[in-house]
């Protein structure tokens, strides 16, 4: 059971900026004893794949907090975020899934659902996030974008830890992010709605 909550916490986290609980997972696997990865998932733990997610990571920090780049960041983080989801989920959740060689086996193997699962829960806070920011963005003209990726970034980060050392209190989190991200969205929307000049009526 609370393997399957880490790998839920993590597919947040993944939601919120792909890269944090991949390099998170393979940093604390190859460094600590906190996190025994399955054989199929060591490759994360690789100096070239933590050497390629840092550099990945330094990226996306940077670019998801220029405005206009970010909006266009977060569609093309549409396919990567959720799939960093899938891959956490499967991994934290202890389920060996890229240790299956065939496609076709894995698709309809047991392995298979994990991936899913974790997909479609890091679908939910990158969606908020995506439909969130351009709102922000315009509120604001612009200054709010840096402020908000930061705090995204620090969410995933604690995610990640927490997800692994106390699975539970991370729970929490993840509901606590998800409010903050509904409220955020919620709050923008009415006030750009406010925003809009009141059509003037034609004379009688």
């Amino acid at each position: 059971m609370l393997e399957l909550v880490t790998g839920a916490t993590l597919a947040v986290s993944a939601g919120l900026n792909a890269y944090i609980p991949l390099l998170g997972l393979g940093l604390l696997s190859r460094f600590t004893d906190v996190v025994q990865l399955p054989a199929g998932w060591s490759w994360l733990e690789n100096g070239w794949a933590l050497g390629i997610l840092g550099v990945l990571l330094l990226i996306e920090v940077f670019v998801d907090k220029v405005p206009a780049l970010d909006t266009v960041n977060d569609v093309l983080q549409t396919v990567v975020r959720p799939a960093s989801g899938g891959m956490v989920f499967a991994a934290g959740s202890a389920s060996d899934t890229f240790a299956v060689p065939d496609p076709a086996s894995f698709v309809t193997s047991a392995q298979f659902w994990p991936f899913v699962l974790g997909i479609a829960i890091a679908l939910v806070p990158h969606l908020l996030k995506t439909i969130a920011r351009p709102v922000l963005n315009a509120l604001s003209a612009g200054a709010g974008t840096a402020v908000a990726s930061f705090f995204e970034d620090v969410g995933a980060v604690l995610l990640t830890v927490l997800a692994v050392i106390v699975p539970l209190v991370a729970l929490a989190g993840v509901a606590l992010i998800l409010v903050l991200l509904i409220r955020r969205l919620s709050r923008g929307l009415r006030e750009r709605a406010a925003q809009r000049p009141t059509p003037i009526s034609p004379p009688v």
